[in-house]
C-alpha cells in the first residue's frame, strides 16, 4: 500500500508543475535539442547531451523528490539521494571525462532509442491525457521521474559506443519502482516503464556483446 492516495498524488503534481513553471518549456527544449544532437552531431555533442541528461536527473532529485514529493511519501528523500547519483555520474562521465557519445544509426538498438525518447517526449502525455491527467495534474518530461527515466534509457540506447551498464542501473530500477504504482495511482502510461527498462537493460546488452570492446572508450 502506498502512504498516500492517487488523489493527493495528483494534487502534488498541480502544486509542483504551478510553482516551477515555465521549467516545463525548458525541459522539452532541451529534450529536443539532445534528440537532434543524436540526430546530427557534431563536436562536444556528447557532452551537451550529458550534461541535459545530468541536469534532468539532479533537479529531478533535488526539487521534485525531495522538495516536494517528500510532503506525501516518507521514502521520497530515499528516491531524491538515487536520482542524485544518477546525475552526477552522468556529469562525471559525459561531461567532465567525456566518454559519452550519442548517435543514431538505423539499426534496432537505433530505433527502440529514438523510440524511446519520442514515447518520452510526445506518446507519454497523450496516454496521460486520454486517462484524464490534463495539465496541471500531470507528469511532465523532464521535470517528472517516470517519462525522464524513458526519455534517458532511449538516449543511452543510442550510445556510439558501448553502453555503460553503470549509467542504466538506476533507470532500469526506477522504472521497475516506477511502474509497479502504476495500477494503484492510475497512471496507465507507467505501464510503458518497466518494458522500457527490461527492453532497453536486454537491448544494451545485445548492442554491447555485438560491438567491438575498442569503442568501449
Amino acid at each position: 500500500m502506498l502512504p498516500f492516495t492517487p488523489e493527493v498524488f495528483f494534487s502534488l503534481f498541480a502544486q509542483y508543475n504551478a510553482t516551477i513553471w515555465p521549467m516545463q518549456i525548458v525541459a522539452y527544449v532541451l529534450g529536443l535539442l539532445a534528440v537532434f544532437l543524436t540526430l546530427r552531431p557534431r563536436r562536444d555533442a556528447g557532452r551537451l547531451i550529458a550534461a541535459i541528461l545530468s541536469g534532468f536527473w539532479l533537479w529531478i532529485g533535488i526539487v521534485y523528490h525531495i522538495m516536494f514529493f517528500a510532503t506525501i511519501n516518507f521514502a521520497a528523500p530515499v528516491f531524491g539521494v538515487v536520482f542524485i547519483v544518477q546525475g552526477l555520474l552522468l556529469a562525471w562521465t559525459g561531461v567532465m571525462k567525456g566518454q559519452l557519445e550519442f548517435r543514431f544509426r538505423g539499426d534496432l538498438s537505433g530505433w527502440i532509442g529514438l523510440g524511446f525518447a519520442v514515447f518520452a517526449m510526445a506518446a507519454y502525455p497523450l496516454l496521460g491525457l486520454f486517462a484524464g491527467h490534463v495539465w496541471p495534474r500531470a507528469p511532465i518530461f523532464g521535470v517528472a521521474p517516470c517519462p525522464t527515466t524513458i526519455f534517458t534509457l532511449g538516449l543511452l540506447l543510442l550510445s556510439a559506443r558501448r553502453v555503460p551498464l553503470s549509467l542504466l542501473a538506476i533507470p532500469v530500477l526506477w522504472s521497475l519502482v516506477g511502474g509497479s504504482a502504476s495500477w494503484l495511482l492510475g497512471v496507465p502510461e507507467d505501464i510503458a516503464l518497466p518494458v522500457a527498462g527490461i527492453a532497453g537493460l536486454g537491448m544494451a546488452i545485445w548492442k554491447n556483446r555485438r560491438m567491438p570492446r575498442a569503442e568501449a572508450g
